[in-house]
């Protein structure tokens, strides 16, 4: 078979090496492209006689695999499938396993560093410090002793939560599926409405699907605090980002920390919240970690190896 990666997934050039070496003793060839490349028909061309393909969140539709006669397989190092055609995927048989898991740390961490960055302002403070200023009065947040709503409960949510209890706060949770070990970690789940009229800090953490989508709606965020501090590390389209930036300007929330939108960036100049105040933005590097990315490496040629029974 041939495996091709279409982006080095974060790859070494020693990584690659290893894994084109692995695959030759069984007989197939293993080929990785140096760079990320989201033009169909650049991806076209380079999946063309692919049997299996590594890709990570780059958008992947019918009007690609439809070029792709001998695509059987598509190891996804992600662990959202949103940008992937699944139905036409089904249509063709083409087997399609995420790479669960991988982020999880990765993402949680950062759920908390932009709650630590809206309440102490550490990006605005360092423009301030470099360009002569000083604390001028300054006071900031400590997230001890806040309520956190988790809205949506699986790997990363419930480990946000715990890393939130381990600040001292009281954590409270909304879920499509209620966990046994979330209830056992002391942890309440709610009605979403509660939850927002609640909580201090919202951390979002559900999947985008047709039951997600606007989850957090106006209507949402308008039950918000006025001190609340909304954080999305999740999907951009589970927010109606539009009135978060909005509210932001009215002062209806207090805060946000950002790091997907409803497209990859880079963002239209356009985009609301890149003029909201109190409003930290990333460019969706949640899951951008060496040892996340060592992880997924890890899960994505397992699954392959799975699927073509090379012993790991």
């Amino acid at each position: 078979m041939k495996i091709v990666a279409v982006e080095p997934i974060g790859m070494t050039s020693e990584q690659v090496t290893f894994y084109e070496n692995k695959f030759a003793e069984k007989g197939h060839e293993f080929v990785c492209f140096p760079d990320r490349n989201e033009n169909p028909e650049i991806l076209a061309q380079r999946m063309k006689d692919a049997n299996i393909v590594i890709i990570s969140n780059i958008r992947l539709g019918k009007e690609v695999m439809a070029q792709c006669a001998d695509l059987k397989m598509l190891s996804v190092a992600f662990t959202g499938l949103d940008h992937i055609d699944l139905e036409y995927c089904r249509e063709r048989g083409i087997e399609v396993v995420n790479a669960a898991g991988y982020a999880t740390e990765a993402v949680a961490e950062l759920a908390i560093g932009l709650v630590l960055d809206v309440y102490r302002k550490i990006t605005e403070l360092d423009s301030t410090t470099r360009n002569g200023g000083t604390r001028n009065n300054y006071l900031g947040k400590q997230i001890s002793g806040k309520c956190v709503g988790i809205v949506g409960t699986g790997a990363i949510g419930s480990r946000t939560a715990q890393l939130f209890q381990q600040f001292g706060c009281k954590v409270i949770a909304w879920s499509r599926t209620k966990k046994d070990d979330v209830i056992n970690a002391g942890i309440e789940y709610v009605t979403l409405e509660k939850l927002m009229e609640e909580s201090d800090i919202i951390s979002l953490h559900v999947p985008m699907c047709a039951e997600t989508k606007n989850l957090i709606s106006r209507e949402k965020l308008a039950l918000c605090k006025p001190s609340a501090v909304i954080i999305n590390t999740a999907r951009g389209g589970v927010i109606d980002n539009a009135a978060l930036a909005e509210m932001l300007a009215d002062g209806r929330i207090a805060g946000a920390g950002i790091d997907v939108f409803e497209t990859e960036p880079p963002l239209p100049m356009t985009h609301p919240l890149l003029t909201a105040p109190n409003c930290v933005l990333a460019p969706h590097v949640g899951y951008a970690t060496r040892e996340a990315f060592d992880i997924r490496i890890g899960i994505v040629m397992e699954n392959i190896f799975k699927y073509i029974s090379i012993p790991n």
